[in-house]
């Protein structure tokens, strides 16, 4: 079904508003606990805000083993915001949140740029709509379909830096540059691939080198709490603990998987018929890295819903895209009341249901990349078909 543009940016609006609805319950009543499990209200906007001394102004990476446990862009975001609003928490709250809701409108605009025929479906997943506000995590993801659009449409150095700008602010898009080698490989343009590695590469390095010396423990607090932390909410590691399977090394377990599941995901790029492009295998890299990290926080939906929309071939693949947002929205709720029994509500989801809830989420998901992946392999879609359909024939 496609719409126009003005429908998208209307539905996009509204889903902001409906989200923001959902949350301001918990502005209105000073993000109390269990309150904000209880009514799926929780953002760490808020929560970070005292606990990492932005209140008081004080520099995101300045603090040591107290700064911000994220990269240089989302840090700088969080301290800026602060400064430049006073008067509390909620101000804060709101300022990103209205930020926030530009950025979604912004994504939901460049996801129909890239799949018209399904640009609907990305305001109208009630999981993504539902997480909106938890993080920052928005400001990445815009900057990824930026690098994603530009890259299916040649602007290869544009798509560098828009990646190195992603990279430095939410890690996740690092793994982008496997399909992205993986491609340029298939069309024989190692060369090209060398030019865009050291673009992105140095757009990292123009954003992080300021802070990481003049602040190094700071700016290493993210990159060593990712090394070195245990099994946390959502993963699969996680749930296996909590149903009775406490696996030791679960760090290498989850580097092992990763392995696994990058070289499978490397040996079916290289055996499709035809050159894949970025728009189309984005969504499979970023499933594999979610579903054996050491945690899969509910906002990583925000990441795979666009990925999802413009990685969909025709009508027979809206199954499964609903069948996963399904479990999705099954897993907010759980995680939210879940945690309301940990922290004293008279009602909850215990720990049990809460952790087989999440490995549905984790195999929903990996029955989206499956069914995906089998449909690419099997279409007749080739990369200058796809390129007319997603924006060649637009202004």
């Amino acid at each position: 079904m496609r719409v126009s543009t003005r429908v998208v940016l209307l539905l996009a609006l509204l889903a902001s508003v409906l989200s923001f609805a959902k949350f301001n319950h918990c502005a209105q009543t000073g993000w109390q606990s269990p309150d904000q499990y209880v009514h799926a209200c929780y953002s760490d906007i808020p929560a970070l805000y005292g606990e990492r001394g932005l209140d008081k102004g004080v520099w995101a990476y300045s603090s040591g083993a107290d700064s911000v446990e994220y990269p240089v862009i989302q840090g700088a975001i969080m301290w800026i915001t602060a400064k430049v609003i006073p008067n509390g928490i909620n101000n804060y709250f709101y300022t990103n949140a209205l930020l926030l809701a530009l950025l979604f409108i912004f994504i939901s605009f460049i996801t129909f740029r890239m799949k018209p025929e399904f640009g609907y479906l990305l305001p109208l997943a009630p999981a993504a709509v539902a997480s909106l506000y938890i993080n920052w995590d928005l400001w990445a993801i815009a900057m990824m379909m930026l690098a994603i659009y530009w890259f299916d449409r040649k602007a290869e150095v544009a798509s560098a830096v828009a990646l190195g700008i992603a990279i430095s602010t939410k890690f996740l898009p690092i793994f982008l540059m496997i399909p992205i080698a993986i491609i340029f490989f298939r069309q024989e343009k190692i060369s090209k691939f060398l030019k865009y590695a050291a673009v992105a590469v140095a757009t990292f390095a123009l954003i992080n080198l300021p802070v990481a010396l003049t602040t190094p423990v700071g700016w290493w607090r993210f990159y060593d709490l990712n090394l070195n932390r245990g099994s946390d909410w959502g993963s699969l590691w996680y749930s296996l603990s909590n149903l009775g399977l406490n696996l030791t090394h679960q760090n290498y377990l989850s580097i092992l998987l990763l392995m696994i599941g990058l070289s499978a995901l490397t040996i079916f790029l290289l055996q499709l018929r035809t050159p894949p492009t970025l728009a189309h295998t984005a969504i499979f890299v970023m499933i594999i890295v979610m579903a054996v990290s050491k945690v899969y926080s509910p906002q990583y939906v925000l990441w795979l819903t666009p990925l999802a929309v413009i990685a969909l071939i025709d009508r027979r693949d809206l199954t499964v895209f609903w069948f996963w947002q399904g479990a999705e929205v099954m897993y907010h709720v759980a995680i939210w009341q879940h945690l309301a029994q940990v922290t004293g509500a008279q009602f909850g989801l215990p720990v049990v249901a809460y952790s087989a809830i999440a490995l549905v989420r984790i195999g929903a998901s990996l029955i989206l990349l499956v069914r995906l992946a089998a449909r690419h392999q099997s279409s007749r879609v080739f990369p200058s078909q796809f390129l007319l359909s997603t924006g060649e024939s637009y202004p």
